[in-house]
């Protein structure tokens, strides 16, 4: 183990932007902890990355970009209508309660594309959007359109992974129960050059453990039976 040498392993870590802000800076000082020191270069990638020319040793994306790769899923997420819980108030726990209430868009850009979209959500619900499903605010990242409902400005459709502190803490409240299961799972890619060392195996483990933990919060799942 390189606990116990002297020097600590050098660890590239890349994920997409809005994870590495405010959910894996996060949540590292944890592994540091548990495992010893790292020094760990933390990368904020949109797809696709160069693997080799900036030697990364774990790849976390939505979807699986890299099967050139040894590539593995790891969880499949949702998204959860959540809001400050002042606005929530307004609501009732119908799905068309949301109708009359400011919306939050995000653009999850190319990597994206197939990320559930208040429209989707509304149909899903068996009701027609019309005009609300694309008025309010929009962001370009989920960190920034979690960040815009935790303010109250509206109601934001956010992956459990991001938004399942939130709700835990009590920042943010689910106003309806009805979530959109995403289409593709989250998975993790580790080239063969960076598969048998000890630091990327213990990171792996440890990542695989914080992303499921997230999405498979009590205070997210406590109405599954409507996540479809």
């Amino acid at each position: 183990s390189w606990v116990a040498t002297r020097s600590a392993p050098r660890l590239v870590v890349s994920v997409p932007p809005s994870m590495a802000m405010g959910w894996l800076s996060c949540r590292l000082a944890g592994f540091v902890a548990s495992h010893g020191a790292v020094d760990i270069s933390l990368r904020g990638d949109d797809d696709p990355v160069a693997f080799d020319r900036d030697l990364i040793d774990l790849r976390l994306t939505y979807g699986p970009h890299y099967r050139e790769h040894p590539t593995e899923d790891i969880v499949r997420d949702a998204v959860y209508p959540v809001c400050a819980p002042g606005l929530a108030g307004k609501t009732g726990q119908h799905p068309d309660a949301l109708s009359g209430l400011p919306l939050i868009h995000t653009d999850w850009g190319p990597s994206g594309a197939s990320f559930p979209s208040w429209r989707n959500w509304f149909e899903a619900a068996g009701i027609a959007p019309g005009r609300t499903a694309q008025r309010g605010l929009s962001a370009n990242s989920s960190r920034a359109a979690l960040d815009l409902a935790i303010s109250g400005l509206g109601v934001a459709l956010t992956q459990g992974v991001f938004c399942a502190e939130a709700v835990e803490d009590g920042r943010l409240v689910r106003p309806v129960a009805r979530a959109l299961e995403l289409r593709q799972p989250y998975c993790l890619t580790i080239p063969e050059r960076s598969a048998r060392r000890d630091v990327v195996l213990a990171f792996r483990g440890w990542l695989i453990e914080e992303c499921r933990r997230s999405v498979g919060s009590p205070a997210l799942i406590a109405w599954s039976a409507d996540r479809r």
